[in-house]
């Protein structure tokens, strides 16, 4: 049974590695890591300001604006998380239904 899974996926998975153009993921990398990096950079400016000296209008803002920097990079970073907890439903599905 896990021979023929392993079977059965494998074609998609190469088909589809091999119909995306490598040039684009290249460029959007790179045009991502720049913008993170940029946004990390700010990140670490923020920290290292001297806050004591700061009125509270000032923090609040500082505040809002690492709130925000830290949501650019979860969309940045992206992606499909899966628990081992849904891993393991996932598995017992399979077994279940094939």
């Amino acid at each position: 049974m896990a021979a023929l899974l392993s079977l059965t996926f494998n074609p998609i998975q190469s088909k589809a590695a091999a119909t995306m153009p490598a040039t684009t993921n290249a460029t959007m990398n790179t045009e991502e890591s720049a913008m993170a990096n940029t946004l990390l950079s700010r990140l670490s400016e923020i920290n290292a300001m001297d806050k004591s000296t700061m009125s509270s209008p000032e923090k609040r803002q500082l505040r809002k604006e690492v709130r925000s920097i830290k949501g650019e990079l979860k969309v940045l970073g992206g992606g499909v998380y899966l628990s081992v907890g849904a891993i393991i439903i996932i598995l017992l599905l399979l077994l279940i239904l094939f």
